[in-house]
């Protein structure tokens, strides 16, 4: 089961979609507060987030998230080019949007340890 944490509706959307269709379980969540609440509530195979969001951003929520559970990785998916490095220490893996077509299911599958559906 796959977390999804991000402000815009339509990242939610696709990322949701692209997921589902792979048989991932996605829970969705349209603030950083909101998905840190989920977080303490069910146990994630990995959490996908943005890195600017209101409120708390993708740093804040990534160091919160290995706070409370360290165990899950964590997916920076961004428009950033230039995430800050410390970020990038905080996360087991950045995907640009630009790129996520390509890159955003090969790298979730791989960071669950799961083999793709045929």
């Amino acid at each position: 089961m796959l977390l999804c944490v991000d402000d815009n509706p339509g990242v939610l959307e696709y990322e949701r979609a692209l997921f589902e269709r792979s048989g991932y379980m996605v829970v969705t969540a349209a603030s950083p507060r909101e998905g840190l609440k989920l977080a303490l509530m069910s146990k994630f195979d990995a959490v996908l987030l943005d890195y600017r969001m209101p409120e708390m951003d993708g740093h804040q929520f990534a160091s919160e998230m290995r706070r409370i559970r360290p165990e899950i990785p964590v997916v920076m998916v961004s428009s950033e080019e230039m995430i800050p490095e410390e970020t990038r220490k905080l996360v087991d893996a950045v995907v640009t949007k630009n790129e996520a077509v390509r890159e955003l299911l090969p790298t979730v599958t791989r960071l669950c340890n799961r083999l793709s559906p045929a």
